[in-house]
Order: structure tokens, then sequence, then C-alpha cells
């Protein structure tokens, strides 16, 4: 009859010990989640009392504005940009720091660094790099005689973006090539022996060994770069405020200008929530199907 009452007891008392954590989760994590969504309902300026229901007004609003469409746009290219060259060059620097070459300690510490330094401190050393008086780009520019090639480089329209995506790949570049060179160093050297013997030459180790091998940091690597890229807040907000003319706003500071300075809290709450349900059409798919293989 005690057994029963022990082990509901026993049962009980796992969960006991995970309460404090899931109120911390509850709190600070679905609570505001459940309340954004309720906030994105209504026309609010986040201050008054006073809130309109408009249902899915916002969304609705965010989807027929040009200006929304073409920062949408600006979080895909950012997106996509972040996503192919970090990881290319990323897999191309682990792939030669593997190989017993002199010096690779060093190597490894010197493209690694950029990616622990904070996004705000590297926006700023970036922006006097731009800078269009005394930045390193355009004093070179004039030092070798190509005056005519300087810009502006961050109050162009035609050149903004680029140059902050290019800053962010200086950036994210490190985190990438570390998660691989851990995978590269997981895989059998006999795989590669064995392939040697059957004639295989690099490409085909490389196709059919290295790539099938780091499918899991693969998965790894993209899941963090597509989050990240659609979530940039930092560089853009640093060191061009959206600007010139809104062409490098993307969906993170459209919300934080919508909520905080323009006063739509509501407006900015549905920018959060398509910004959410973009990383999960992207994200998710992608998972299952690597997963699977």
């Amino acid at each position: 009859m005690l057994i029963a009452p022990m082990k509901i007891q026993r049962f009980w008392s796992k969960y006991w010990l995970l309460l404090p954590a899931l109120c911390i989760y509850l709190v600070f994590l679905v609570y505001p989640l459940i309340y954004s969504f309720i906030v994105s309902l209504y026309n609010w300026d986040g201050v008054s009392a006073e809130k309109t229901f408009i249902a899915l007004g916002n969304y609705v609003q965010f989807f027929t504005d040009p200006m929304s469409l073409l920062i949408l746009k600006n979080n895909l290219l950012w997106m996509i940009f972040t996503l192919i060259f970090p990881t290319s060059i990323g897999l191309l620097l682990a792939i030669v720091l593997d190989k017993q070459i002199r010096g690779r300690i060093i190597l490894r510490s010197i493209f690694y660094l950029p990616a622990i330094l904070p996004m705000v401190s590297v926006g700023l050393i970036w922006a006097w790099i731009y800078n269009p008086f005394f930045g390193v780009i355009n004093t070179f520019l004039r030092t070798i005689g190509l005056a005519s090639w300087t810009h502006g480089w961050l109050a162009e329209s035609a050149t903004a973006l680029p140059a902050v995506m290019i800053t962010s790949l200086w950036k994210n570049t490190g985190f990438p090539m570390i998660l691989f060179l851990a995978g590269l160093q997981s895989i059998p050297k006999e795989l590669y022996e064995a392939a040697q013997i059957d004639g295989a030459n690099r490409f085909q180790n490389f196709r059919y060994i290295t790539i099938p091998s780091l499918r899991e940091t693969f998965i790894i690597v993209f899941s963090l770069l597509v989050v990240n890229g659609l979530q940039v807040f930092d560089l853009i907000y640093v060191m061009t405020w959206g600007g010139p003319g809104r062409k490098t706003q993307v969906l993170a500071t459209w919300m934080y200008f919508n909520t905080f300075i323009y006063h739509h809290a509501g407006y900015g709450s549905a920018i959060a929530w398509i910004m959410t349900i973009v990383i999960l059409l992207i994200t998710f798919p992608y998972i299952k199907i690597m997963s699977k293989k």
C-alpha cells in the first residue's frame, strides 16, 4: 500500500525541483510572448490607457505598406548574404587551418577574434573605417591616387547596406569556422585513408566524406546564422540608424523605431511576430529535412 504513495511522491519531487526554472520561463518568456501578440491586435501608443482593437489590422498594414515590404526585402537580402558568405568562408578557413601548417593556432585566434568582440564595438570601429573624411578606406584610396573612388560609404543609398554587410561578414565568419573545425576533427581519418586507397581525389573526398560528415554542423550553423540574420539590430542601429532614407532598415530596427520612437506599440509588436514567423518558416523545414537525412 505504501509503494504507490512513494512512487507518486518521487514523481512529483522531480517537478518540484523544476518549478523555479519553470516560473522564470513563464514570467520572462511565455507571458511576454502572449502579451506581445495581444498588443499586436490593438492600435496603441504603448503609454496611454486607451487601446483600439483592430484585430489583424497591423498585420494587413505591414503587408500593404511599400516601406515595410522594402524593409522585409532588406532583411531577407541580409540573411542570404550573412548565410552564404560566412558559411562558405568559414568552411574554407576551417579546412585550411585543420591541416598541419605553421602558425595555425595563431591564425585560428586571429580569424576567431572578431566573433568575441561586442557588436556595438564592431559597429563603431567600422563606422570610423568608413568615415568619408578620415576613414582608412578613403584615406588609402586618396593615397594611391584613386580619390574619385572615395564615397560616403554609410551615407549613400547604393553603398550603405553592402558596407554594413561586409562588417557583418568580418564579425560573423569566425564562429562558423570554429564549429566546422570541431566537426572536421571528429571525422575518422580512416575514411580518408580508405578513399585514398580507392583512388579518390581531393574533390571527391570533400564531396563524399567531408560534407556528409558535417551535416549536423551545417544544421547548427544554418540555424544560428538565419536567426541572427533576421534579428540583426546592433550593427544597423550603431552604423546607419536605418538610413540613408531607410535604405538599411531591417525588421528589428523597424520594430524598435515604431515601438519606441513613433509610439506605435501595436504595429511594432506585429512586426516582431512577423519576424518570428519568418524565422520559423525558414528554419524548421530545413532542420526537419536535414535531420531525416
